[in-house]
């Protein structure tokens, strides 16, 4: 079973990234789960979100300890070493940065992939929502979820947003995956 953890901020979309997680992972035929970790929320508020993927039915429903990839969708959280807890050199990182971003602290593994999701994300949308941008590289990074899946995913998460929007997130987790 591959375990995901989320970190973000509210309104980066975290808890909507691991729902196209376990959309797109369904899609392919595994066995899925996505929940929030939820405080009191408030916009800019750091906060997390859990995801696994399994290829049998997951029975475990508790809160995601020991992360197997650790999404991170706004780099300044790495400033507080508790976002590491659980993590360990078999950890995949996947960083919303620069590729020549230097973390504030020593992660624990080589694994470190960056993506330019906030740039990307301004680009495309005019605004700093990272979920899905971050999401096509970790499809590229894992090689847990299609680029197909997460299409998929993205069309009927946001089916009732219009194709406009659909086209759009298509368009940044493409641009991600091939970054």
């Amino acid at each position: 079973m591959e375990q995901i953890r989320i970190h973000g901020r509210g309104g980066q979309g975290v808890v909507t990234a691991a729902e196209l997680i376990a959309i797109a992972a369904f899609k392919s035929g595994k066995y899925a789960q996505a929940f929030p970790n939820f405080g009191v929320e408030r916009s800019g508020a750091p906060i997390q979100s859990y995801a696994r993927i399994a290829d049998e039915q997951i029975i475990t429903r508790e809160q995601v300890h020991n992360p197997n990839i650790l999404i991170i969708q706004d780099a300044s959280l790495l400033e507080n070493s508790d976002i590491l807890k659980g993590t360990d050199k078999n950890t995949l990182f996947i960083i919303n940065a620069p590729d020549n971003y230097q973390a504030p602290i020593k992660l624990p593994s080589k694994k470190v992939f960056c993506s330019p999701a906030t740039e990307i994300a301004l680009k495309i949308f005019g605004k700093n929502i990272v979920n899905t941008v971050i999401l096509g590289s970790f499809a590229k990074h894992s090689g847990l979820i299609t680029l197909e899946s997460l299409k998929y995913a993205v069309a009927e998460k946001f089916a009732d947003k219009g194709k406009t929007i659909i086209k759009k997130n298509i368009q940044a987790i493409e641009v991600a995956f091939n970054d």
